[in-house]
């Protein structure tokens, strides 16, 4: 089956590693790519400053894009997905629902919201279910997901799979790469010798996200997990690949061993972009690192090491490729959720 998707803000550089991910994906075919007012009725080659370290595929080159709006997006487009600043996307996105669009979206609106699925497909697929509730209470005909923010894609799998063991409290420093904050986030000069010791808005998202990433759906809400996590961002030089060291408290007893085999034992699925296994689990101490790490998996899987014990629970490093796993390879997976499920 062939599914003709879309991409609402395919210029900046989520949007353009969406074209690389999509480029020969066995169920998607891109066909529509919107942007600005600025870049609409120019050809995709022509409209965006291609950033990405492999070509511009030669069809989408060819591609006129359109405006960002539902009157100028084809009826035949059966799934959209979003890389759009969130300030837009909150004004966009629900007219592209309203309109009967299903929406896979990367940008931080509405994550928290109540009747928005946020999801991690080996993590709450079955939050999906929350589209009905959303439906009725919006009383539109389209569908908006989230997938939460890069750095707790990056989080949030090796927690669930230590759940079992009574996840009770967890702290994170992270260490994220530049480009999680865009092409003209963070100058040379800011970053170059340098670590930045704090990211706007990061810590509130690592705090919030998990709860409801982990949180149950009881069929007409999300029951929040009530883990109690403390979080320190950090921007440091590297270009791509968020690293992340995480101390995990936990009820029962865990050992190192107990917690990497909890950790291999992930559940992963059966959809063309999910990685098997989730969770890639080093024993070398120094592993795992951004440079040699971040692109296993084709950049969806989630590495793992440095697992110690300590004397409340387990402490660890977990490491993701954050404009794959944790951007337009997330959105991308969970797309192919929906297509799955039936919801497309």
């Amino acid at each position: 089956m062939s599914v003709n998707v879309g991409i609402l803000g395919g210029t900046g550089a989520v949007g353009q590693r969406f074209i690389q991910l999509l480029d020969g994906h066995p169920e998607f075919e891109l066909t529509t790519i919107t942007a600005s007012d600025a870049s609409a009725g120019k050809a995709y080659r022509e409209a965006a400053k291609w950033r990405i370290d492999s070509p511009i595929p030669e069809y989408v080159g060819d591609i006129e894009v359109r405006a960002t709006d539902p009157s100028d997006v084809p009826d035949d487009v059966d799934l959209l997905f979003s890389s759009l600043p969130s300030g837009v996307a909150a004004d966009v996105e629900p007219k592209f629902t309203e309109a009967g669009y299903v929406v896979s979206s990367n940008s931080s609106n509405s994550r928290m919201a109540d009747d928005v699925p946020l999801v991690i497909p080996e993590v709450n697929a079955d939050h999906l279910n929350l589209i009905e509730v959303q439906r009725d209470e919006r009383g539109w005909d389209g569908a908006l997901v989230k997938n939460p923010n890069c750095s707790t894609i990056t989080m949030v799998p090796t927690l669930a799979a230590l759940d079992n063991f009574g996840l009770e409290r967890v702290h994170v420093s992270t260490l994220q790469a530049v480009s999680g904050a865009g092409y003209d986030g963070v100058t040379s000069m800011e970053i170059i010798d340098n670590v930045i010791p704090h990211i706007g808005g990061e810590e509130d998202k690592m705090v919030t996200e998990p709860k409801k990433l982990l949180g149950s759906f009881d069929g007409s809400e999300i029951v929040q997990h009530d883990v109690d996590v403390a979080a320190s961002c950090n921007r440091v030089p590297t270009l791509d690949g968020h690293l992340e060291n995480v101390w995990a408290e936990t009820a029962e007893e865990i050992t190192k061993a107990s917690a990497e085999a909890a950790f291999a034992e992930a559940t992963t699925l059966d959809l063309p972009s999910a990685p098997d296994p989730l969770i890639e689990v080093f024993e070398d101490p120094d592993r795992p690192q951004p440079r040699l790490d971040r692109t296993i998996g084709d950049g969806m899987q989630i590495a793992v090491g440095g697992v110690q014990e300590t004397p409340a629970g387990i402490q660890y490093n977990c490491l993701a490729h954050n404009t794959i796993r944790g951007a337009a390879g997330a959105s991308v997976l969970n797309g192919e959720l929906l297509v799955e499920d039936g919801w497309v």
